[in-house]
């Protein structure tokens, strides 16, 4: 839907729900995608005459959906995803979020979007997984590698998060990861065991020292400087892996995030488990995981 919106309150709650992205650091991408997401979604209310978000009911949610099944794709032929229709959702539940937490009136939002997404995320198979852990080396770069993949796979830690676990983060005797810079800045404390455990406290005995020298750096992963490693430089390191492993399908540090979600819903955990392992705000956003275990061979 295109067109300005004209609505004084709605100029003002898109203006704030902007900032409010922005100080609660969500994904690069989000302050600049969901602005334009949650614009059609007053513009269309706007057209309906529905002109506060107390006014807002089930029907305008679901007339609303029934208009983005039917409008056509705007950078595309065709009309858009199921997915893009999935995220149009997510963004009208962190408006509802965002009024409710600043203290504004705000709205119900029950509707949930059947069917298969079109837009199928990379998965590495658990063959692939072990073909990347074969190729890593055996030195301190290879050890802060396995470290490096112990948090992305091992905890399914998005890109941010891992680059800012700190060393004190790790809690080998309590078996748990204690991530402090979360989307939204959400903590959580995810699950550590097994090889990722063991990778992670090997790095920090006997590689991390290398790296840090005689430099006080609170980071858990390091450059040769003895600085927080940062997410490019995880990204070529995954790269080089993929690689030598002889990967051909496109891998990135999400992608480890979205093999070990699948893996384990194949391995029987329950999918809110699997929401609070991920740190999901949303079970819609696990759910697509239930698509990519059928679509998959593990």
């Amino acid at each position: 839907m295109q067109g300005t919106l004209k609505n004084p309150l709605y100029i003002r709650l898109h203006a704030g729900f902007t900032q409010w992205l922005r100080i609660l650091n969500f994904e690069p991408t989000s302050p600049r995608d969901m602005p334009k997401m949650l614009a059609e979604f007053l513009l269309y209310l706007e057209a309906q005459n529905c002109d506060h978000p107390h006014d807002i009911q089930p029907d305008h949610l679901k007339k609303y959906l029934e208009y983005l099944h039917e409008r056509p794709s705007q950078t595309a032929a065709g009309a858009i995803s199921l997915n893009y229709i999935r995220k149009h959702l997510q963004v009208i539940r962190k408006f509802s979020r965002y009024l409710m937490e600043s203290g504004q009136p705000s709205f119900t939002v029950k509707l949930r979007i059947k069917g298969k997404s079109t837009n199928i995320k990379s998965i590495l198979t658990l063959a692939e997984i072990s073909k990347l852990y074969c190729v890593v080396k055996d030195d301190i770069y290879g050890l802060r590698d396995r470290a490096m993949l112990a948090l992305y796979y091992g905890c399914g830690l998005r890109k941010n998060e891992a680059i800012n676990v700190n060393v004190r983060d790790i809690l080998p005797d309590k078996e748990l990861v204690y991530v402090r810079k979360g989307k939204g800045y959400k903590e959580r404390y995810v699950p550590l065991a097994g090889t990722a455990k063991t990778d992670l406290e090997n790095y920090i005995l006997y590689a991390r020292p290398h790296f840090a020298g005689d430099k006080k750096e609170d980071a858990l992963l390091l450059n040769v400087s003895g600085k927080r490693l940062t997410g490019q430089t995880c990204y070529d390191r995954l790269q080089t892996l993929k690689k030598a492993a002889t990967i051909q399908k496109p891998v990135g540090l999400h992608t480890l995030r979205h093999s070990i979600a699948s893996h384990l819903l194949h391995s029987g955990m329950q999918l809110e488990q699997i929401q609070r392992f991920l740190g999901h705000g949303s079970m819609e956003s696990t759910q697509i995981y239930t698509h990519l275990q059928h679509e998959q061979k593990i």
